[in-house]
């Protein structure tokens, strides 16, 4: 029984639910991401560079192997380097995506800690903990005066 009161306390600590909600995020983040890549940014480049298409190119082993009768003899073997240039592409836009969104959400979280800045709405505890530093410092000064 220890077990399931352990996932309960997992699940309701909300650590399973930030990750579903990753997931899901994620899942649909990487769509976004394939069609910015394959229809966005790789049609341009390919037109600058007179209509090659990336995700052809391919480096051949060995040529598809018919014989007389064009029966498959043996399958072409290749490697797909403009595969590779493209998912290179994709893991450089999601990187850098990821990157700004990280810095934008930061920037947030940074004015939100500030209990001086109240464009932002601060958190209870953050609030709190100024205050008590502030009190602190106040009741340092006046036992600094009372010694002089």
């Amino acid at each position: 029984m220890g077990i399931f009161k352990e996932f309960k306390e997992f699940a309701v600590r909300g650590n399973m639910m930030d990750m579903a909600i990753g997931i899901i995020i994620g899942a649909s983040f990487n769509k976004v991401i394939d069609v910015l890549v394959k229809k966005v940014l790789m049609p341009p480049l390919s037109l600058m560079t007179d209509g090659l298409k990336f995700q052809d190119k391919r480096f051949i082993l060995r040529e598809r192997m018919t014989d007389a009768a064009d029966q498959l003899i043996a399958d072409e073997v290749a490697i797909g380097y403009g595969e590779l240039f493209e998912a290179s592409m994709d893991f450089l836009i999601i990187g850098f995506t990821v990157f700004i969104v990280v810095r934008f959400l930061n920037s947030i979280k940074n004015k939100a800690q500030d209990p001086k800045d109240k464009s932002v709405k601060t958190p209870k505890d953050i609030e709190l903990l100024s205050q008590l530093t502030e009190l602190m410092e106040e009741q340092n000064q006046l036992l600094k005066k009372q010694k002089q």
